[in-house]
């Protein structure tokens, strides 16, 4: 890795659809766990 190579970072837009990617993951998991809970006690 010489200093004079560039960053190796993805642009922001890729940046930005990974993160909201993350978040629709993580809420989709949320509700999957709320749904069965629901489920379970009826």
């Amino acid at each position: 890795m010489l200093w004079s190579d560039p960053e190796n970072e993805p642009p922001k837009e890729l940046r930005d659809a990974q993160a909201m990617l993350r978040r629709a993951g993580l809420l989709l998991a949320l509700a999957m766990v709320i749904a069965m809970f629901v489920l379970g006690t009826r």
